[in-house]
């Protein structure tokens, strides 16, 4: 067999086997909660919705998957694969190996959209809470953004603006929070800040697959850049990069993954964090193989994260950012102890 052809098969076998995974963690999480539901029913439950097979099953049944479980394990997929791909491109573009998606206070910008829509009312009505959270996600991209450019350090500017963006947003939604809400407004914005995908519909999964989709298309085209990039911003330029033009493009692709996913579920910690770090150590540092990797990781731990956030307590759901932090947390000084996490590492 010719290497070209050997080469695409790897990749056909490659694709066919993440599709299976993702999928097979899609059942898992809709059939696994505090209700036990068998696969099959989860399968009849798809064929009755998609192809109209008749297939007899108890409509509580049919109503908890199709309408609850279901759309909260896309989600929940479509938001680990944005984060865990964010967060590989960061680390990239900087250098820094602790960059995430909320290092450009995203996360914060978002909290304080959210609480100006749900307790100071913005939008008379015509925002919802996820709307909020994008429109507040976006200016504090464009804040740190800004400050950057004024700035002119680079990345490492990049870095100081977001630390700077955060602690205001982070002060702005405090502000509002203790001013003017009554004490069960101030509990569900905290539930909610935690991550939160209780109330996630098929309209959300609507949104949330087809940006994730689009992000990773998008970085996928800039592979051989961000591999570049591994080398520093001279030597990417040196290649023939338009550096300013490709970091532009990248920076903005993870910006509106992130502020989407976090006008949908909330903060959500650690993913993109995590999720690179774990992907280098299967497939290694090119951006070819390890964007994808990221995307399929973080797609798979967080719909583990969820069903874990639904079952560790009977009859309590914890937000799903306190589980990824218990197990991103620790994953991450395991990765730390055996693998140091050099900012410079370079492809192979």
């Amino acid at each position: 067999m010719t290497p070209p052809r050997r080469q695409a098969l790897h990749l056909a076998l490659w694709s066919a086997g993440a599709l299976a995974l993702v999928l097979a963690a899609l059942f898992f999480g809709a059939a696994v909660g505090e209700t036990r539901i068998p696969l099959a029913t989860v399968w009849q439950t798809l064929a009755n919705r998609l192809w109209g097979a008749g297939y007899p099953l108890d409509a509580i049944d049919m109503g908890i998957v199709w309408n609850y479980r279901l759309p909260r394990a896309v989600v929940a997929a479509a938001c680990g694969a944005a984060l865990g791909v964010s967060g590989a491109v960061l680390q990239s573009l900087l250098r820094n190996a602790l960059a995430d998606p909320y290092l450009l206070g995203l996360s914060a910008g978002a909290s304080t959209g959210a609480v100006a829509v749900a307790i100071l009312g913005l939008g008379a009505g015509a925002l919802s809470l996820s709307a909020g959270a994008l429109v507040g996600a976006l200016l504090a991209f464009a804040l740190v953004a800004g400050l950057s450019i004024l700035a002119g350090r680079g990345p490492a500017a990049i870095i100081l603006a977001g630390i700077a963006g955060s602690q205001l947003f982070n002060a702005l939604t405090s502000f509002v929070v203790t001013k003017s809400a009554t004490a069960e407004e101030a509990r569900g914005i905290m539930f909610w800040l935690l991550g939160n995908l209780s109330g996630v519909r098929w309209p959300d999964a609507g949104l949330a697959v087809p940006v994730a989709l689009l992000g990773l298309a998008l970085c996928l085209l800039h592979a051989r850049a961000l591999d570049a990039f591994a080398f520093g911003a001279s030597a990417a330029a040196a290649l023939g990069i338009p550096v300013r033009w490709v970091r532009a493009a990248l920076i903005g692709a993870t910006a509106l993954m992130t502020a989407v996913m976090v006008s949908i579920v909330g903060s959500i910690g650690f993913v993109g964090l995590v999720i690179p770090h774990a992907a280098r150590l299967v497939v290694g540092t090119a951006h070819r193989t390890l964007l994808p990797a990221s995307a399929l990781i973080g797609a798979v731990f967080l719909i583990a994260a969820d069903v874990l956030s639904r079952t560790l307590i009977p009859g309590q759901v914890l937000p799903i950012g306190v589980m990824t932090a218990l197990v991103g947390a620790p994953a991450f000084a395991v990765i730390l102890i055996h693998r140091p996490v050099g900012a410079g590492s370079t492809p192979r």
